[in-house]
């Protein structure tokens, strides 16, 4: 059994609407000196296949088509042992 780490946000040439209103939240909390906020998504895959290059070519597969948007959104897999 493996665990795959997808991290998934938004491309830097997109512009992140709620990334900016918690970095202004954060501010006027009193938190200075903030260059950028940027949100995205963490999801975690577990995925019964003991070869790690075939389990992260299915999950990036999966990323391709479903879990991330490539025309907005860039993401990284880690993959990793599950214990």
């Amino acid at each position: 059994m493996l665990k795959s780490e997808i991290y998934i946000t938004l491309k830097k040439k997109i512009v992140d609407p709620q990334g900016l209103t918690i970095k202004h939240a954060l501010e006027s909390m009193g938190y200075k000196g903030l260059d950028e906020v940027r949100i995205g998504k963490f999801i975690t895959i577990k995925i019964d296949c003991q070869n790690k290059e075939k389990a992260k070519k299915k999950i990036d597969n999966m990323c391709r088509k479903l879990l991330a948007n490539p025309i907005t959104e860039d993401y990284n897999v880690k993959m990793k042992g599950d214990k």
